[in-house]
């Protein structure tokens, strides 16, 4: 038991390992050399970077992310806080330490806010799903995520970032950086969802049937799902339905489709997309979700 947990630890840490790296690269890559403003604590490091050349970003990021853990140790716990100081460290020091290494040239505006969006909403969705940030918002959507639990965490994220990417079109007196800052946390946001929720992609079918015992054996049979039976009424018949309420994965919707066609062809179905789904035969509940 105590093998597993550990090689469970490492191989969480070792994911955010990777995000760190690609957050550091995505950054010093596509962001810093085109003056994009990108949002939280690392805004404040391209602030004062730009005033005072001599001021690593990241070290920046480090020193004030200090008050956001001291806060976030009373009110997250210290199992995520010790990964999150981890990540927090590694993203700033590779930040620095790539800046440093490497020369990245700038590159057409656009194209940089829309790749830098993509990369490092991958980084932080990757960062984030192992339960951890990188401080900064990232640490501040986790706090906002308490009060605000039913609140994606890319959205709450874009919230708190568009204030902080104002702030560095007025440092950098340019609202084109604010522009392109905008569209790159917009789809950044969209990857971090997409990433933490989408990895989970589920669905729900309603399915109304003249032969609903024989269609729930045989989704439970052939799809290895479970069926609940909810009691309609017909509006127009007046008479008592069953309605068939069974939650799949998405690579199963086509065959879901043909097996209530085979059992019966006039069958109504309804498919909804489901956010998050809980339970057997799908994703265990845990502590630190978000």
């Amino acid at each position: 038991m105590k093998k597993t947990a550990h090689a469970r630890t490492v191989r969480r840490y070792l994911w955010i390992t990777v995000g760190s790296v690609i957050y550091a690269v995505g950054f010093d890559w596509l962001y810093a050399p085109n003056d994009i403003g990108f949002g939280g604590i690392t805004s404040l490091g391209q602030i004062l970077n730009h005033y005072i050349p001599a001021l690593p970003i990241g070290m920046v990021v480090l020193v004030a992310n200090i008050p956001l853990f001291l806060l976030g140790w009373r009110l997250l716990g210290r199992g995520l806080l010790i990964s999150s100081l981890y990540a927090m460290a590694a993203t700033s020091l590779l930040v620095d330490l790539f800046a440093w290494r490497f020369t990245f040239p700038p590159m057409d505006p656009m194209l940089a806010a829309v790749v830098g969006g993509a990369v490092t909403g991958l980084s932080l969705g990757v960062i984030l799903g192992q339960g951890a940030t990188t401080g900064g918002t990232d640490l501040i959507a986790r706090l906002l995520k308490l009060p605000f639990a039913w609140l994606p965490v890319g959205r709450l994220l874009l919230a708190v970032d568009l204030i902080m990417i104002a702030l560095v079109a007025l440092a950098f007196r340019s609202v084109d950086s604010a522009l392109y800052g905008i569209i790159a946390l917009y789809i950044s946001t969209i990857a971090i969802d997409g990433v933490i929720y989408g990895m989970d992609a589920s669905k729900v079918a309603y399915i109304i049937s003249s032969q609903p015992r024989q269609v729930a054996a045989a989704i439970d049979q052939q799809l290895d799902r479970g069926v609940t039976f909810l009691h309609g009424e017909g509006g127009g018949s007046g008479q008592d339905k069953l309605v068939l309420l069974c939650a799949f994965k998405q690579r199963q919707i086509v065959s879901l489709k043909q097996l209530v066609h085979e059992i019966d062809p006039g069958a109504f179905l309804i498919v909804c997309n489901a956010h998050e789904v809980l339970g057997e035969g799908f994703r265990r509940y845990r502590k630190n979700d978000i």
